[in-house]
């Protein structure tokens, strides 16, 4: 008799179908105690032009502009119209980083690199949002201040 080539699943039995169910519906939903609120609105884009301060050391920047119907796909990419090296003096928009011309392996290519092609996986749309949860994070910058001071003072 030949073996089989792949194990079958389990047939069910009363004790994985009592798990799967507690009183008439999934047993996974628990949903006890919870508020229905509406979904906030989505936020809008702040389309001012003004570089943010960035947040932490190798933050991306955000994009300080509109950028709805751009072009950014594997046939063209509409953010090198204006931040590709050579076409920077007359956009006046800050040039990608020499890190975008680099291969996984730190060699320099002639183009952008394709794993930096797509910009959007890392360059997000500055928006008015504000945070959903308290955010107590602090700058590198602020906590070398502070441990710098006498106690309890800059903070």
């Amino acid at each position: 008799m030949a073996q089989r080539a792949f194990a079958t699943d389990p047939v069910p039995t009363a004790a994985s179908t009592r798990d799967v169910k507690a009183m008439g519906r999934p047993a996974f939903t628990g949903a006890e105690g919870l508020v229905v609120q509406e979904a906030p609105g989505m936020p809008k884009d702040v389309s001012d032009d003004q570089r943010r301060q960035r947040n932490y050391p190798e933050q991306p920047p955000v994009i300080p502009h509109a950028i709805a119907g751009y072009q950014l796909d594997l046939r063209a990419n509409k953010c090198l119209t204006c931040h590709a090296r050579e076409f920077t003096g007359d956009s006046q928009a800050p040039m990608i980083s020499v890190t975008h011309f680099q291969d996984r392996d730190g060699q320099v290519l002639g183009a952008v690199s394709t794993r930096r092609y797509f910009c959007l996986q890392c360059h997000v749309p500055q928006t008015d949002a504000q945070p959903r949860v308290v955010n107590i994070f602090r700058d590198v910058d602020s906590v070398i201040r502070d441990s710098r001071s006498p106690a309890g003072e800059g903070k």
